[in-house]
């Protein structure tokens, strides 16, 4: 796996163990952040694009379960339940809030890496958004992926394959700024056959039938030297 760029926030107020994770971590080619507590590592999760979050549930200004349910509201960026509780209810309790994994205390540095290794495969492998079925902007935008159906003013559009797998991908992370590579990878595919500056064309042909005035686009934006991020706000049906 490539974890070159990839961004991991780990989340511990015992800080032999965020110097051990990341400075491991970082020999595995992550860029890594770390927080002692919750506000600073929601702070840091607004602020970076995170690709995965290793959280301690046991936090000085609140419990890494507020945190999850937190983030929860606005992404589904993989987070890794660190902590010295064993019992089977609060794992249960997590993985209902929204934890993709747990790892108990004392842990190998092996096994964690093992667990990040499979999350981040997971999530790449999961282009699930945040809601089943979303409204934007008063219903200019409806979007319904259980059944594939995409609305723009009420009427039915028809996007390709491609185009489809790029909606779902930016709004699965609408905080999240991708490159063309990321929307390759992600979206994409490692089959997907075709130079990065593809990746526009798609994008140019999606914002023609989501977009009012695709010119000046209020869903797909550009993050100009970067790439691309969702700019809607999503609210639920």
């Amino acid at each position: 796996m490539n974890n070159h760029l990839k961004k991991v926030l780990v989340v511990d107020d015992e800080l032999k163990i965020t110097e051990v994770v990341k400075s491991f971590l970082e020999s595995k080619d992550f860029t890594v952040f770390a927080a002692e507590n919750g506000k600073q590592a929601l702070d840091l999760f607004e602020r970076e694009n995170i690709a995965l979050i290793v959280l301690d549930l046991m936090l000085p200004d609140m419990t890494g379960e507020e945190i999850c349910i937190h983030i929860r509201k606005k992404s589904r960026v993989p987070i890794i339940m660190l902590t010295a509780k064993i019992e089977e209810s609060d794992m249960l309790k997590g993985l209902n809030i929204g934890a993709d994994d747990y790892i108990t205390k004392p842990f190998s540095l092996k096994a964690l890496y093992a667990r990040i290794e499979a999350v981040l495969r997971r999530s790449s492998d999961d282009l699930v958004p945040l809601y089943n079925k979303a409204s934007f902007r008063g219903g200019d935008l409806e979007v319904d992926f259980e059944s594939h159906i995409i609305k723009k003013n009420l009427v039915e559009i028809n996007l390709t394959p491609n185009e489809y797998k790029l909606l779902a991908a930016l709004i699965k992370y609408p905080n999240r700024v991708f490159t063309r590579e990321d929307l390759i990878r992600v979206a994409l595919g490692d089959e997907f056959e075709g130079y990065d500056r593809a990746v526009d064309s798609h994008i140019k042909n999606l914002r023609q039938k989501i977009e009012t005035d695709p010119k000046n686009p209020v869903y797909v934006l550009t993050i100009y030297g970067i790439g691309y991020k969702f700019g809607g706000e999503t609210h639920e049906t």
